[in-house]
């Protein structure tokens, strides 16, 4: 009898689920054997596999048409990365009455500020199939376009995303949209507000190394954890129906300090193959605090104080931090520019 891997172990005795964050069917399929119950994309990975495995989307490169503009030709693109992962989730989706089984497809990066063109995208997206979540920016402009979708029925993750204050904005934004939408007797969406632990934890790295700040990597390691643990005490306290989905996980200590929380995970496949491997704590992690003394040499860095404190930023100021302005730059560069340029048969 095959041991149970960690991943299988934590979907049945926690509330903790995950998602498999590869847009590589391949890598889809192995996510799915071991337990995942959704999946991430986003224009960095859409890029990856386009590119990096033509072979398997030959079908996609030759449906769509040669005279499509770059900004529409990339969403065509995605949009059969996309809708075969919903295929691949659609039977989650409809045994859990729309619980699980969705796939993340991302609005163009370059977008983050434009309203219009994020709900115009929102929903055409939605139309892909039952079970998207369509991904924008934690941007003050696309928080608007979050709560109108909702209100309209349409899943939304909230992506690009570091911070306390982001994701509480998030799910403020999803509470009135849901009451929008009860109002007009229409089920709401639902909604996945993404906290990108490892990339803050790489962002406050560069800003200790830049001021010499007096805190050491072990504290470097744990900023993102703290804002994630903040953030779920602070849903439970105000009873939100978001779900906090914590990404850009840097190793098995980011899964294992969270398990047991009522969060969905979004997991690579590298640090999937560390969390099979034998050996990796069984515990519940969630309920164990952050070293006060970890947190006060932490707040010496005025760029983790913003993300920590639930009033650290104005949701104005978003768009603005740091790690969004690399975050975006990066899916828009690597990404989402990368699949406008691929050239059609």
């Amino acid at each position: 009898m095959t041991q149970e891997s960690y991943l299988q172990w934590l979907s049945r005795a926690t509330p903790t689920t995950w998602w498999h964050d590869s847009a590589d069917p391949d890598e889809l399929r192995k996510g799915l054997e071991h337990g995942a119950t959704g999946v991430t994309t986003n224009p960095l990975l859409t890029s990856r596999t386009l590119r990096g495995r033509p072979d398997i989307w030959t079908d996609a490169l030759t449906a769509v048409p040669r005279d499509l503009p770059g900004e529409r030709r990339a969403e065509a693109l995605m949009s059969h990365v996309v809708k075969r992962a919903a295929e691949m989730l659609l039977p989650r989706h409809a045994s859990t009455q729309g619980r699980l089984g969705y796939v993340c497809g991302q609005v163009n990066p370059a977008r983050a500020g434009d309203r219009e063109s994020m709900a115009a995208m929102a929903r055409r997206y939605h139309g892909w199939a039952p079970n998207i979540a369509v991904k924008l920016p934690a941007t003050a402009a696309a928080l608007d376009v979050l709560e109108d979708c909702v209100a309209e029925g349409i899943t939304i993750t909230a992506t690009v995303s570091f911070t306390v204050p982001q994701v509480l904005a998030i799910a403020e934004r999803h509470r009135k949209g849901a009451t929008r939408a009860q109002a007009a007797g229409r089920a709401p969406g639902h909604c996945f507000a993404v906290l990108m632990v490892g990339r803050l934890d790489d962002y406050l790295r560069e800003v200790a190394h830049d001021r010499n700040a007096a805190v050491e990597e072990s504290d470097i390691r744990q900023a993102g954890l703290a804002v994630a643990k903040r953030a779920y005490a602070l849903f439970k306290e105000h009873g939100y129906d978001a779900v906090i989905l914590p990404a850009a996980l840097r190793g098995v200590y980011h899964m294992t300090e969270l398990a047991g929380a009522d969060m969905v995970m979004s997991v690579a496949p590298n640090i999937q193959a560390q969390l099979l491997e034998p050996g990796v704590p069984r515990e519940l992690g969630i309920d164990r605090p952050i070293a006060p003394a970890v947190i006060r040499r932490l707040q010496t860095m005025a760029e983790f104080v913003k993300a920590y404190e639930p009033d650290g930023m104005a949701p104005e100021e978003f768009i603005t931090y740091g790690p969004t302005q690399r975050t975006l730059a990066q899916f828009l560069d690597a990404g989402w520019s990368l699949i406008e340029g691929i050239k059609l048969p």
